[in-house]
């Protein structure tokens, strides 16, 4: 993916080139599919595929054209707004949630289900044990951190947004974002190398 091409794409779709919008959504496809299978509520998990929520997402975009053309941000921070937004629609609808706050329903994924993507990348099957006490250490690192550090990693390390992404999602400014995301994973770099099996 090209970011110059994508602010071109951006620019021309801003512009009033509404052509261009399929090919901007199918650049983010990937990213926007990995976000929904890491947020998607556990009881949703097995009903709902994360592409077609995408797609559902991708509708949804192509009637707030409009809005996108007087929003400042990013078409990957709009678009992956609009995502959440389908996700918190889908959940309503699914499992009942009568909550005041919708951001509540789409909760970052717990320490639990966070510590295991990172560890699954450290060890290999052969290691269960290290890999499980591993996993525990990591869950504990993420439990001590605020809620906003463990965003960031989700954010940079499994959403793959950059730093000015991370921070447009999160309401911050670059260099927080940035600072934020260092001094979290350096924690978990630092846990990981005590542990790491030879």
């Amino acid at each position: 993916m090209h970011a110059d091409d994508d602010d071109l794409l951006e620019q021309r779709l801003r512009a009033g080139d509404d052509s261009v919008l399929a090919t901007l959504l199918e650049r983010h496809r990937e990213r926007l599919v990995r976000m929904v299978q890491f947020r998607l509520d556990p009881r949703l998990v097995g009903r709902f595929d994360p592409e077609d929520l995408v797609q559902e997402a991708y509708i949804e975009a192509g009637k707030r054209l409009g809005a996108f053309r007087g929003d400042s941000k990013p078409f990957l921070v709009w678009i992956r707004l609009i995502t959440q937004q389908t996700m918190i629609d889908v959940h309503r609808r699914h499992v009942g949630a009568a909550m005041r706050n919708a951001g509540r329903e789409i909760k970052p994924p717990a320490s639990g289900t966070m510590s295991r993507f990172f560890v699954a990348s450290v060890t290999s099957p052969s290691n269960a044990a290290i890999r499980d006490e591993l996993r525990q250490r990591v869950e504990q690192a993420l439990d001590s951190m605020e809620e906003i550090d463990r965003e960031v990693l989700l954010l940079r390390h499994f959403e793959e947004l950059t730093n000015k992404e991370a921070a447009a999602v999160l309401g911050i400014q670059e260099n927080a974002a940035s600072n934020r995301y260092v001094r979290a994973l350096g924690r978990l770099k630092g846990l990981l190398e005590g542990l790491e099996p030879s």
